[in-house]
């Protein structure tokens, strides 16, 4: 037994057959839409003049797999994660040579602080 699966676009402007998904966004926020080729033509001409001046930006894909932001708040320079280091010793707390600290200890650090 053969089966045919056909899967369609239809545009959600006008109800034609569509050539595919477009994806836009604005003010952080994602959009999908089905056009066919003429609405397709007529969304990028009117966002062309908005294109053209504006700034192309990287999508964020957030800094080794975790969120940026929750990152960033916990992130420390170099001189800071040294004196960081320094306390913890100081105050018997285990605390490696190299590499990340742990985030219990960088708070405990800022408590103390």
């Amino acid at each position: 037994m053969a089966k045919r699966i056909v899967e369609s676009f239809i545009d959600d402007i006008d109800g034609s057959a569509a050539e595919g998904t477009t994806r836009f966004a604005l003010d952080g926020v994602n959009y999908e839409i089905d056009l066919s080729g003429p609405n397709r033509e007529k969304l990028e001409k009117a966002l062309a003049p908005y294109i053209t001046k504006a700034r192309a930006v990287r999508a964020d894909r957030g800094v080794r797999g975790r969120r940026a932001g929750a990152l960033s708040s916990r992130a420390v320079s170099r001189e800071k994660a040294t004196e960081i280091r320094r306390w913890a010793k100081a105050q018997g707390l285990p605390v490696s040579e190299r590499g990340r600290i742990a985030s219990t200890v960088v708070e405990q650090y800022e408590a103390a602080h």
